[in-house]
């Protein structure tokens, strides 16, 4: 019952804040247009120098929309992913703009995406990938969308104490609705798995050994739900990136294997349990009937 009263003040005072902050004056989008076209231009310019070519020009940074900037080049020039995606990251970083971006090279010619790659504030939503892979000498323009950018709205304070009056009822709502759940599970206690000397609870993101739990993150839970699936069995590369990333409309390489690591420290204190990588093609999460000691 406390709980859902400290959810519900937290929730209020939010909602207030945001009442305050959204009848305050914006600060002008311009700024923000003039330092994203700024980073832009420093990148475009250490892409030349990084190709040894002092003399061509950077042409002036065109904003397609409001969220979308289109770099281009007054030569052609090889593209290297590594030394893009590090520019990028170390001007945005250095002129404070948004960290969720999105970054296309496209051909001049044929309009086709040589290569893309995303970075979000959310680690596991990142998309970076081929970095290895040089793109020819060519004409190139880069294209960044902000997907976090939008056009400034007008605030309207009556709306804002419809909002205000609206969360006051839901939290009589949620009152009501804590005094009739006091007495009731906040979960099924036989809804889980057993790993090692693990329990899994899927659906609540967490393991669980000797009355100690362990947090994860809503990926790694969807990884250990397939290895539970086929406790010593091996699991292909191609199955766990299609049934956590790509039937989701996302793709990764290098992401798979950052969560792997990850998921091994977490059954680390079970010398029982043991992920292997099945060199070429995947992995397995191996339980020993007897301690490896």
């Amino acid at each position: 019952m406390k709980i859902i009263i400290y959810v519900y003040s937290a929730l209020f005072l939010a909602v207030l804040s945001y009442v305050v902050l959204d009848n305050m004056p914006e600060p002008p989008k311009e700024n923000l247009s003039s330092r994203i076209k700024v980073a832009l231009r420093n990148t475009g310019n250490t892409l030349l120098l990084q190709n040894k070519d002092s003399t061509s020009l950077v042409m002036p940074i065109i904003a397609l929309k409001p969220n979308h900037f289109e770099l281009t080049f007054q030569s052609e020039l090889p593209i290297i992913p590594d030394s893009l995606v590090a520019s990028v990251e170390k001007n945005f970083y250095a002129l404070n703009l948004p960290k969720d971006y999105l970054v296309e090279v496209v051909e001049c010619n044929t309009k086709q995406v040589s290569y893309s790659y995303a970075r979000f504030n959310d680690e596991e939503q990142n998309i970076v990938h081929c970095m290895a892979r040089k793109l020819p000498q060519n004409c190139y323009t880069i294209n960044v969308q902000f997907p976090n950018i939008s056009a400034p709205q007008e605030s309207n304070m009556g709306t804002s104490l419809y909002a205000l009056l609206l969360v006051g009822s839901i939290g009589i709502g949620l009152l009501f609705w804590a005094k009739q759940k006091e007495t009731s599970p906040s979960y099924d206690p036989e809804a889980y798995s057993t790993i090692g000397n693990y329990f899994f609870y899927k659906d609540q993101n967490r393991l669980v050994r000797d009355g100690a739990s362990i947090k994860l993150t809503s990926k790694e839970a969807e990884l250990i739900k397939i290895f539970s699936d086929h406790l010593n069995q091996v699991v292909t590369r191609d199955m766990l990136l299609n049934e956590v990333w790509e039937s989701k409309g996302v793709f990764v390489s290098r992401s798979l294997d950052t969560f792997i690591s990850k998921i091994r420290k977490k059954f680390q204190d079970d010398d029982r349990v043991n992920l292997i990588n099945v060199h070429g093609v995947g992995y397995k999460l191996e339980i020993s009937k007897k301690s490896r000691s």
